[in-house]
């Protein structure tokens, strides 16, 4: 499925905006992302295996609760890293 990536994260997709990766959960599509480009996984999600704070997930346009959302090959998934500081 085609995943949307945000800006901050495509130094390690190669500048794509939209990567393709394969899973039936969110889980699952993060570790096939990580093995397709190497690193873009601990970015979204940290050590814990919990989504970083300031990153959200979309499936069809709606905020997932957790990362065993399952998914399929046509739903459309993006990726938000929110930015924050003073």
């Amino acid at each position: 499925m085609r995943v949307a990536v945000p800006d901050v994260l495509t130094g390690y997709t190669g500048g794509a905006k939209h990567v393709d990766a394969d899973g039936t959960t969110i889980t699952e599509l993060l570790e096939d992302m990580d093995r397709r480009y190497a690193g873009v996984r601990f970015r979204i999600v940290n050590e814990r295996g919990q989504l970083r704070p300031h990153v959200r997930i979309f499936v069809n346009r709606e905020m997932i609760e957790g990362l065993d959302q399952p998914v399929s090959a046509n739903d459309e998934v993006v990726i938000i890293q929110a930015l924050s500081g003073g």
